[in-house]
């Protein structure tokens, strides 16, 4: 019935760079709904945080970021699997010794996130050879670590900690 209408329908998970456009427009639209509250001038910087796991919506923030919207900190909330926090506080992504753990969360449970790849892409100035060597370490040893002047970057954007399921709850 669809096809008859001339109507394609198409989904976009967190993998898909579309599902990351509109999420980009929230974080204009909440900074928008912020400033017309009177709770912050315009210009004003707002830290975000953001429950993650495949660093998508993140990764959104960061990129309304870079286009103009006034953002500080973006906190990097995360889980009992927090690979992401660990990686944002040490560079270092490892999953070789890492526990999958099943939590009430189940969206955040991820251990590779497939934004952090995109993100790394933006952050070496789109040097995909270097991303290309990360994402071999990381499907052969299951770790891979970043050069300091990219996590140097990762930090500058990027705070992370994580909570256990309990404290979630």
């Amino acid at each position: 019935a669809l096809r008859a209408k001339n109507v394609l329908l198409s989904s976009a998970n967190s993998i898909n760079f579309g599902r990351l456009v509109p999420q980009i427009a929230y974080y204009f639209s909440a900074y928008l709904d912020l400033v017309s509250s009177e709770q912050i001038e315009m210009g004003e910087k707002v830290n975000f945080a953001v429950p993650t796991g495949n660093f998508g919506n993140i990764l959104a923030a960061w990129y309304a970021k870079q286009i103009g919207t006034p953002l500080g900190t973006l906190f990097c909330a995360s889980n009992e699997n927090r690979v992401l926090t660990d990686f944002i506080n040490t560079g270092s992504y490892d999953i070789s010794d890492r526990e999958f753990v099943l939590t009430p969360s189940p969206s955040m449970d991820i251990l590779v996130s497939s934004n952090v790849e995109r993100q790394l892409f933006e952050l070496t100035g789109r040097n995909a050879e270097a991303i290309v060597t990360w994402m071999e370490e990381l499907k052969a040893n299951k770790s891979f670590t970043v050069d300091a002047e990219t996590l140097s970057k990762l930090q500058a954007d990027f705070k992370s900690d994580s909570v256990d399921s309990e404290t979630c709850l």
